[in-house]
């Protein structure tokens, strides 16, 4: 089977869970744990080579403050409980997005935990934590523009993997595959450069119950996609 070499996923309907089952939205966010730690395991059985996950948006910061802390401390407590067996898995983690706003001691345990993974290759594991695709691509086109602006580079050089350079994602493949569960169809901001030919596949299922069955069925309806990259079918065959 053709498996993607980078899957990049939007784990939303956390809240909507837990409020199904009458219980706080923090409660929903806790228990979506369960399916991060199965979706790395697959991805690490599959071979695939990088995952990325969508943690928490640049618009999530707007969401009720008792909410929004019971985030973060879940984010330092995950870390701290999972950190141990990434690594001795083989999983190389990385954080993407604004880490200013961000308490200290979280952006200092990310850190920590990048340094410690550094040399690990099983697996690539992107966690986008106060991220906006957008944001992205400004902070990547200010880059550029200081380098014009230095005469390190002229703008008629610039090319899209020499920009790609100064994206989040630098240095990874685009994810072949995007994966969103809680029945919201679309991207919400999230890898808008990186997800141009991306095989998209939506599934109502709310995070928390996202299976291991579920994964393997997105696996299967990637590889049975035709990827065209602009070219017509009969191109593909002939190629």
């Amino acid at each position: 089977m053709n498996v993607p070499r980078h899957i990049a996923i939007v784990m939303d309907g956390n809240g909507r869970w837990a409020q199904g089952r009458g219980a706080e939205r923090n409660e929903g966010h806790r228990s979506g744990l369960d399916p991060v730690r199965m979706v790395i395991e697959e991805c690490l059985r599959a071979k695939v080579a990088a995952l990325t996950l969508f943690a928490f948006s640049s618009e999530n910061w707007s969401r009720p403050a008792d909410e929004v802390a019971g985030i973060m401390n879940l984010f330092f407590d995950a870390l701290e409980a999972e950190l141990p067996a990434l690594n001795k898995n083989g999983v190389r983690l990385r954080f993407i997005g604004e880490r200013a706003a961000l308490a200290p001691a979280l952006r200092s345990r990310m850190g920590e935990a990048e340094t410690l993974t550094m040399g690990n290759s099983a697996l690539r594991l992107q966690v986008a934590i106060s991220y906006g695709g957008r944001q992205d691509i400004l902070a990547a086109a200010a880059q550029v523009a200081l380098a014009c602006e230095r005469g390190e580079l002229r703008s008629s050089e610039l090319t899209e993997s020499g920009f790609a350079a100064h994206l989040a994602l630098a240095g990874l493949p685009d994810p072949d595959l995007f994966i969103r569960t809680g029945g919201e169809q679309r991207i919400s901001n999230f890898l808008l450069w990186n997800l141009a030919y991306s095989e998209l596949y939506f599934t109502a299922t709310l995070w928390p119950d996202f299976s291991s069955a579920e994964f393997a069925a997105a696996l299967r309806e990637f590889a049975g996609r035709q990827r065209r990259f602009g070219l017509s079918g009969a191109q593909l065959q002939d190629a």
